[in-house]
């Protein structure tokens, strides 16, 4: 809904035509010789509809400038947006890098990091079992041969070790 203070485009339209009429019909009135009252009274007329009109000019031209403005402002988080994803991105594939060298440390096997991969993302077992097409035994075994290696007890744990650095240090 358009905002009721704003200016109505008919109005403006309307306003600006007025201006010009009532202006001719000052003109010759003038020109004929008309009296005093009906020229000042046309004349306050003409005063009062520019006045109209230009303030709607000048509201037009403000709603503009803030219409760019608001672009100017979109387009500069739009640019600070993508900064970020690609700075986040990097970070991201950084860490994917350092927990994939841990566990060839940890020495999984490639079956056992994929599995662990999708422990740390929060797949329940059952998830990583339709996603991986095995069984849920399978994804039993491999995640308590992901706790055992590691010598960490859980799930819990596993994130752990790797969000620990992540976070500031407690006081």
């Amino acid at each position: 809904m358009a905002d009721a203070r704003g200016a109505n485009p008919m109005v403006l339209v309307l306003s600006g035509a007025f201006v010009v009429l009532v202006g001719l019909d000052l003109i010759s009135d003038y020109l004929e010789g008309g009296t005093g009252t009906h020229l000042i009274l046309e004349g306050i007329l003409l005063a009062i509809s520019g006045a109209v009109f230009g303030g709607g000019i000048r509201e037009l031209a403000q709603a503009r400038q803030k219409i760019e403005s608001l672009t100017s402002d979109v387009e500069k988080l739009n640019i600070e947006k993508e900064k970020w994803k690609g700075e986040t991105h990097q970070l991201l594939a950084g860490l994917s890098i350092k927990i994939e060298n841990q566990f060839l440390h940890w020495q999984l096997t490639p079956a056992e990091t994929e599995v662990g991969f999708l422990l740390l993302k929060g797949f329940s077992l059952k998830e990583i079992a339709d996603v991986r097409s095995t069984k849920l035994k399978t994804v039993q075994q491999q995640s308590q041969a992901i706790y055992q290696k590691t010598k960490l007890a859980s799930r819990s744990e596993l994130a752990a070790f790797f969000l620990e650095d992540l976070l500031p240090p407690t006081p």
